[in-house]
């Protein structure tokens, strides 16, 4: 069985437990979104360069909208339920490779927001949906060695870490970098 392209693309998959709600990021979460991508701290282990212009984040929004429709990626915004327009974080599958049935997840939270197992939780909803409705079979991250917080999130949630890529990958503002794989598997997560 492949994967069902049809449960992530053919409308935007809202995704909710007791606390949280991933849903489609809009241009009224402007604010949020530009507070995230314009703290250096968040994007210390990310191939993502902050970005200081509000205009430019707000072009990115459209970004997101454009790379949806051409199913090559999904951001969510993660949302507390308590409060559901303010933008705790992102959480995104991307690299959909339908040959191996395989997808690779990352997120990255509002620095207001660390420390209170929030990327844990988005974590967990996102991986419920994407092996018991997208019917995916292999979920991977990668993460830079010294990000100990996001590697704490996947043990968490199961992941394994399967090794270590020397110098195998360029990273924007990073150069060439290190990136630790975690991965987990469909028989895994029904175990």
């Amino acid at each position: 069985m492949g994967m069902k392209v049809q449960a992530i693309f053919e409308e935007f998959p809202v995704l909710q437990s007791e606390e949280l709600t991933l849903k489609k990021i809009e241009d009224q979460h402007l604010d949020k979104v530009f507070e995230i991508y314009s703290n250096d701290n968040v994007f210390e282990y990310c191939g993502i360069i902050p970005k200081h212009n509000k205009a430019t984040v707000k072009n990115m929004i459209g970004h997101f909208e454009r790379d949806y429709s051409k199913k090559t990626r999904v951001k969510w915004g993660i949302f507390a339920k308590a409060t559901p327009n303010r933008l705790l974080g992102i959480i995104e599958a991307f690299d959909f490779n339908q040959k191996v049935n395989a997808v690779t997840i990352g997120y990255f939270l509002a620095e207001s927001t660390w420390g209170k197992g929030i990327a844990t939780q988005a974590v967990n909803l996102l991986i419920r949906f994407l092996f018991t409705e997208a019917d995916i079979n292999r979920i991977q991250a990668e993460v830079m060695p010294q990000n100990e917080v996001s590697k704490k999130v996947l043990l968490k949630n199961g992941f394994i870490k399967e090794g270590t890529l020397r110098q195998a990958t360029l990273w924007s503002g990073k150069g060439i970098v290190d990136l630790e794989i975690y991965s987990m598997l469909k028989e895994d997560y029904v175990r």
